[in-house]
């Protein structure tokens, strides 16, 4: 089959034939039809995350079964199927407790295996990971789903448990930031999406956003109460119910927090990896100000049909997030340079190109 293969970290992308995969005992071998271009992808390529290598990166996917392992009871070849980036073992007590996103026996497609930026995909634990696509939505709407949808989703509404009438500030407005200014304003939020790019933050608008602002461009002094805090609370009168970093920086984290009203909520989205040490927070604020600080990391199968029910019914529709489709070799030529040349709205990649 034909794959993007990264040699070792920050090796350019290169796309070429590798043995395609079997299906292993309880899982599952899909045929890739989406699967989306992440930010946390490159997290992976730049050597953020502990990966093999050589590595095939991609986790939001979308395809059709094409084998079955030994096992597994409840999936057959030609079934549509989508899945959480983060897939439990299915056995473990976080997984029986329906909470597999923090599985300690977790795989991540594109992670701890090779992913789905190939033309097919090994999805393990089939019987607890999997999830049908229903008839009328398509396959990329169905990927956009797997991480930055479904993980904005939870965030508000498991994590943050946002109600009708709250304020929210939306920090970033890329997919993961997005998905979160759909589903705030799907459950009555008014929201407030931050970006750098001004094509960014007009798609926010179009989805939604009752005001958005138009964060500087060059590095800010996290902690300050100024700039993006400042502009939030003058326009929440006295700052944001619910603050989202759907970035992950030492400045878009700090923002988000010090653009909290007093016993605000914070839910950190965005990856914060330990680059140049451990990022700095500003705890201070949190312990004055009695803030909650939650984390998301994905979204349960058992979960999907809330999510679902919402889309089927029309008012959230994750195809508007998507922007641009691509094949393997423009993936492979992207994927390097999303710190550099990020673009406004998801970008996906169909691998059958």
């Amino acid at each position: 089959m034909r794959a993007v293969v990264i040699e070792e970290i920050r090796a350019h992308p290169q796309v070429r034939e590798v043995p395609a995969p079997d299906a292993p005992e309880d899982g599952v071998v899909v045929s890739v039809e989406a699967t989306g271009l992440c930010r946390s992808d490159w997290h992976a390529w730049a050597g953020h995350e502990d990966i093999a290598w050589p590595h095939v990166p991609g986790h939001e996917l979308a395809g059709i079964i094409q084998a079955v392992g030994a096992g597994v009871k409840n999936w057959r070849p030609g079934d549509r199927v989508t899945a959480p980036f983060v897939c439990g073992c299915g056995r473990c007590r976080w997984c029986l407790q329906g909470e597999p996103q923090v599985c300690p026996h977790q795989q991540q497609p594109g992670f701890t295996h090779w992913g789905s930026f190939a033309e097919r995909v090994v999805l393990h634990a089939a019987d607890a990971n999997l999830v049908a696509i229903p008839d009328g939505v398509s396959s990329q709407a169905a990927a956009s789903l797997g991480c930055r949808f479904a993980t904005a989703y939870r965030g508000l509404v498991g994590r943050a448990r946002i109600s009708g009438g709250e304020t929210l500030a939306v920090i970033g407005a890329g997919g993961v930031g997005l998905s979160a200014v759909m589903i705030g304003r799907a459950l009555g939020a008014e929201v407030i999406a931050v970006d750098r790019s001004q094509s960014a933050l007009d798609l926010a608008r179009g989805l939604g956003a009752a005001h958005t602002i138009l964060a500087p461009q060059g590095p800010g002094t996290p902690g300050q109460d100024e700039g993006v805090p400042a502009r939030v609370s003058e326009l929440t009168d006295g700052g944001a119910d619910v603050a989202v970093d759907a970035v992950g920086s030492e400045q878009t984290c700090a923002d988000a927090i010090h653009s909290l009203r007093r016993q605000g909520r914070h839910v950190q989205i965005g990856l914060l990896p330990a680059v140049s040490g451990h990022p700095r927070v500003p705890i201070d604020r949190v312990i004055a100000w009695e803030l909650d600080v939650l984390g998301s990391h994905g979204m349960a199968a058992g979960a999907y049909p809330e999510m679902l029910a919402m889309i089927a019914d029309g008012r959230l529709d994750p195809e508007r997030l998507i922007a641009r489709t691509i094949g393997l070799d423009q993936a492979a030529a992207a994927l390097p340079l999303m710190d550099r040349a990020p673009q406004a709205g998801m970008t996906m990649i169909d691998p059958r190109r």
